[in-house]
């Protein structure tokens, strides 16, 4: 049976790291922050998913560690069923939904599945807190990505008015802004601030 169980799990683990974890809101980040910068494939994307992965272990590996002590650990025992332990593992999962996401996505969902509204936010079904948290994750991802684009957006505007006055009409603005957009991140130490932010974000 465990075998089974984990079995299943590994088919849906794609779509469970993406959805349920903190890594959506960090990929539509990083590559906001790469169109922003204007590098195209640099860095690749590989690299930007393996980035968001090592980012959503570590924020996430307290939330796992309670699902293991809650349900995992004592369903391996023999001490609770399966049900059970599926159960035990809802609360600290929807505990961590329920932190980011966004009323007006929940109130969404439960008019949509026609679901009256729970006691407590405790008490969401993960079939109303999963998508309302993915819309929430989307909607805070382009906010931050929207922040992060106006001071490259900036030096954009200001190289094509220099290049434009000066009669440079034959070279694409892009191609001079974009040393100084790297230049500026590298100086403020751009990935460090990004991905702290990012980071702290979650606690």
């Amino acid at each position: 049976m465990q075998v089974i169980v984990l079995l299943t799990a590994l088919t849906v683990l794609p779509a469970v790291v993406v959805s349920m974890t903190p890594f959506l809101r960090i990929t539509v980040v990083l590559h906001f922050l790469r169109q922003a910068l204007g590098t195209q494939t640099t860095p690749s994307n590989q690299v930007l998913v393996g980035i968001a992965l090592f980012l959503t272990f570590l924020i996430m590996q307290p939330v796992a560690a309670e699902i293991y002590d809650a349900g995992w650990a004592p369903m391996q025992r023999g001490e609770i069923t399966l049900e059970q332990a599926m159960e035990r593992a809802d609360e600290p999962l929807s505990g961590f939904l329920v932190r980011y996401v966004r009323e007006k996505d929940v109130q969404l969902f439960l008019e949509i599945s026609q679901t009256p509204a729970p006691a407590a936010p405790g008490d969401l079904d993960l079939r109303i807190l999963i998508p309302a948290y993915v819309l929430s994750e989307l909607k805070t991802g382009f906010q931050i990505g929207a922040v992060l684009f106006l001071p490259f957006l900036i030096i954009d505007l200001v190289v094509a008015s220099v290049t434009l006055s000066i009669g440079m009409v034959q070279l694409p603005p892009v191609m001079l802004s974009a040393p100084f957009k790297v230049l500026l991140f590298v100086l403020v130490d751009g990935w460090s601030l990004v991905v702290g932010s990012l980071v702290r974000s979650f606690y």
